[in-house]
Parts: structure tokens; C-alpha cells; sequence
């Protein structure tokens, strides 16, 4: 097979790629699980991720991308690899051209390492965009008409909030407050009220089963399990949305206030087109029941989930894939 091109929505907490002609081929946690002693890659995806809190001492899951950015280069290069490998993308003969998407205000450092390890695991051209742009593509907005469009991006590890117009970042913020964050106050939560200590995956458990953050908006309760840190011994325990509503409380006014700010800096006649088109929201977070509400409510403006708003990026670079010759001005090389 000849190279194709490809789109890599290279998220903290999943990996999503895009293949021209194809669609979406590839869903799967950015977890990957190392041998300690040697350094050596036992799995990667969804493999790694069933083994999250679940190892023995000389094997450890690890997520390569933290806030949004590469925290480990080798294992980021080794999982892309890995995916890339699996999807058969790349062939003797040719390599192919890989669209990438990152946070707005990351440095020119870490978009070099995002740039290496798509380089190194098998790319031929690899071109940046930012993640907020891309995804407001993927949600179906019109951003290169001269209107007002605002997207509020919810990630693993970042929450990209951006106004949008002629093609182009108006103004923009992103905050490393987003799911994996979300997660851990939850996680604090239930250790210091019932001093019971819980993994990450049940965190996650409870935030996608009972958590809300709009006031009233959901009475639900859960049953979870974990270690007394008293005794030592497994107990459970029942927790209910409006506990939840509390922990999550501090993290997600960041996110209101990061969607203020950038309402703030914006030109009044983008604002005025905002009232009427409203804010898009993608993202996984997007998922979290209430957000929509409190924000409407903080902002002052409608607001909308898009449809599937976890593939809304990955989505996005396959339209731009398509466009790519038209945008080769924006190819970033080393």
C-alpha cells in the first residue's frame, strides 16, 4: 500500500487517527506499560490500559503525554509506532503525511518533540494545528467565514477554549485543567471524606456514572470499592452526584474562567455573532453532565454539545487532510 495521509488527534488521555478515504480507524487509550528493569514495551492501547493500577512492581502503565504535551519522547515515539504499524499506513516505498494537532500556547520546544516522534515513527511531512481549530472543523462549524465562532475544547489533560474566524484563532487560552485533572479531585475527594483509597479507573467510573456540575441538575449513587486506609482491608462505600458536584467544583470554575477571559478579549461584533451561533463544546469532557448548563449560565450564551464530541479533532484533520494541498504553506519541517 502507498503512503496515505493521516490525521493524529494525539490526546492525553486517547490516541484518535484519521485515515484519508477511510475515516476513523483507530480509538485507543494513550497508555503504554513497560518492563521497569529493562525498558522494554509489553503493550500499548487499549492492552496497556486494562493493566492501569493493575501491575505487578516491575511492570508499570504509563500515559507518555501529560497535560496535553509529550512527558516521555521514547515512549511516545514507540506507542505512535506501534498504532501506526497497526493501522498499515506506511510501506517500503512511501511514507506518509501526517496532520497532528496540539494545544494553542505550547512552546516551540514541545511542538518540536511532537513533530520528532511523528518524524521518527514513520511520517514523511508532518504538519501542526492547533487542537482547538481542528476541532471546531470536526464539530461542522463554518470558521473561514468572517463571523464569530467559539469552541470550548475539554481534553484529558488540557481545555482549550478559542474564538474562531476567517479560518483563523481570534483569541485563544489553554488551561491544563481538563478529564485527568477531574478525575484526581474526585480521587482526593473520597480519600480525604472516607479515607478510602481508589484508582484512577474508578475515579473515572464515578465521573462518567454519577457526577454532575450544575447544581440540582442529578441525584445518582454509585458503589465503589477500595482500601481502608485505616485497616487495609477492601471496603465500600456509596457515593452520590451531589459530593461529586462539590469535588469537581474548584477544577471546572477554571475552565469558566478561562471561557470568560476569552470572551473578554474579543471584538464586539465577534461577541455579537457569538449570542447568536452560541459556544460549541467538544471534547470528552464535554460529556460531563451539567457543563453545558453552568456554562450557558456563567457565560451568559447559549451552548451546544457537538455530535460525537470525542472524534470532533480527529474528524477535523481528516477534513483538513483533504484541503492539505491548499494549506502547504502551513507544512512545518525540522
Amino acid at each position: 500500500m502507498f503512503g496515505r495521509d493521516i490525521g493524529i488527534d494525539l490526546g492525553t488521555a486517547n490516541v484518535l487517527i484519521y485515515v484519508k478515504g477511510k475515516g476513523i480507524v483507530l480509538n485507543e487509550p494513550s497508555v503504554v506499560a513497560v518492563e521497569t528493569s529493562t525498558n522494554r514495551v509489553l503493550a500499548v492501547g487499549d492492552e496497556a490500559f486494562r493493566m492501569v493500577g493493575r501491575t505487578p512492581g516491575n511492570i508499570v502503565a504509563v500515559r507518555p503525554l501529560k497535560d496535553g504535551v509529550i512527558a516521555n519522547f521514547e515512549l511516545t515515539e514507540s506507542m505512535l509506532k506501534h498504532f501506526l504499524n497497526k493501522m498499515k499506513v506506511k510501506s517500503a516505498f512511501s511514507k506518509p503525511r501526517i496532520l497532528i494537532c496540539c494545544p494553542t500556547n505550547i512552546t516551540s520546544v514541545e511542538q518540536k518533540a511532537i513533530r520528532q516522534a511523528a518524524e521518527k515513527s514513520g511520517g514523511k511531512d508532518v504538519y501542526l494545528e492547533e487542537e482547538p481549530k481542528v476541532a471546531a472543523i470536526g464539530a461542522g462549524m463554518d470558521i473561514f467565514q468572517p463571523s464569530g465562532n467559539m469552541v470550548v475544547d475539554i481534553g484529558g489533560g488540557t481545555t482549550d477554549v478559542a474564538v474562531l474566524s476567517m479560518g483563523d484563532i481570534v483569541t485563544a487560552s489553554s488551561i491544563k485543567v481538563a478529564g485527568d485533572r477531574m478525575d484526581s479531585e474526585i480521587l482526593n475527594y473520597v480519600k480525604k471524606e472516607y479515607k478510602l483509597l481508589i484508582g484512577e479507573r474508578t475515579a473515572e467510573n464515578i465521573k462518567k456514572e454519577v457526577a454532575t456540575v450544575f447544581p440540582d441538575a442529578r441525584y445518582e449513587e454509585i458503589d465503589i470499592r477500595g482500601r481502608d486506609m485505616v485497616s487495609g482491608l477492601p471496603r465500600t462505600i456509596t457515593v452520590n452526584s451531589k459530593e461529586i458536584q462539590e469535588a469537581l467544583a474548584e477544577a471546572v470554575s477554571y475552565i469558566v474562567q478561562a471561557s470568560k477571559q476569552v470572551l473578554e478579549q474579543t471584538p464586539p461584533e465577534l461577541s455579537a455573532d457569538i449570542i447568536d451561533r452560541g459556544v460549541i463544546l467538544t471534547g470528552g469532557g464535554a460529556l460531563l453532565h451539567g457543563i453545558d448548563q453552568l456554562l450557558s449560565e456563567e457565560l451568559r450564551v447559549p451552548v451546544l454539545v457537538a455530535e460525537d464530541p470525542m472524534d470532533c479533532v480527529a474528524k477535523g484533520t481528516g477534513i483538513i487532510l483533504e484541503n492539505l494541498d491548499r494549506m502547504s504553506s502551513k507544512k512545518v519541517r525540522i
